[in-house]
């Protein structure tokens, strides 16, 4: 994949502590196929003010938004779109001439998911994590109808007020529930990280679930859906989730919805 910089090249990025080359990979192929003058860069920042400084600064178009800062960059910007402010959380930053408006693209994707798999839901929920992405996946999850949940999350406070906002319960440590939708919202499994070796739940948790399903997008199989996969349970991976973000993502910055043909070569290309 070639692409043209010049003075005229329009920027978007990626604001990550571990960013991957997934979104990068993906963005940047789409660019080419439509034949746009854009690039897509990803960028591990610790200094979130600074870093959306230099996007208003330096007229780049759009930025996602990972974690530890889906919650940070909050009163950094102008204006919250709905997707965020329902939330309290932000995936998507779009730069209209130095406004930045803050979205949320991850929601719009977990919605999508659980449909597109066939979860009920009447199926109990058990969400691990009480961070930004895990405020987006819970919201999209009782929004959906999943009216019984379990937040676990060793923040308290965080915890009991996601799982307030859904009218479910919270707990410190995993519950023992059997046909549960079981969902990872932490960095355990992540590539790189202290725990990416580890299982976000247990081997007998993960063989008596009705889906697992780890937001873990990097890398493409964790060790969570791997174990679930081997134990012959049905899984909706990361992966899937970065792809569904990432296209809503990219229609946000360049006002094009590409063809399913287009997201699915780019999709595979961010993979491969």
């Amino acid at each position: 994949m070639t692409l043209r910089l010049d003075r005229d090249t329009t920027l978007c990025i990626s604001i990550s502590a571990r960013p991957g080359n997934t979104g990068t990979r993906f963005h940047n192929h789409l660019y080419e196929e439509l034949g746009l003058n854009w690039a897509y860069k990803a960028f591990a920042v610790t200094d979130v003010v600074g870093a959306v400084a230099g996007i208003r600064a330096l007229g780049i178009r759009g930025a996602a938004v990972s974690m530890p800062h889906k919650e940070a960059v909050i009163p950094l910007v102008d204006e919250l779109a709905p997707s965020a402010a329902a939330i309290g959380a932000v995936n998507t930053l779009v730069n209209d001439a130095g406004r930045l408006t803050a979205h949320n693209t991850d929601y719009v994707a977990v919605a999508r998911l659980v449909v597109d798999h066939g979860v009920d839901p009447a199926t109990p929920v058990v969400l691990r994590g009480s961070g930004g992405m895990a405020k987006a996946t819970a919201a999209a999850l009782c929004d959906a109808g999943f009216a019984t949940g379990t937040i676990v999350a060793r923040n308290q406070a965080s915890g009991t007020a996601l799982a307030e906002r859904c009218g479910w319960a919270w707990r410190p440590e995993l519950p023992e529930v059997d046909g549960a939708l079981l969902v990872n919202v932490t960095p355990i499994g992540m590539a790189g990280g202290a725990e990416a070796e580890d299982l976000a739940f247990p081997e007998a948790m993960i063989a008596a679930a009705a889906t697992v399903f780890d937001v873990v997008a990097l890398p493409p199989e964790t060790p969570t859906i791997r174990a679930a996969r081997r134990l012959g349970r049905p899984v909706i991976t990361g992966a899937e989730v970065m792809t569904l973000q990432a296209v809503e993502q990219f229609v946000l910055y360049t006002g094009i919805r590409p063809s399913e043909d287009a997201i699915a070569r780019a999709a595979a290309f961010s993979r491969a």
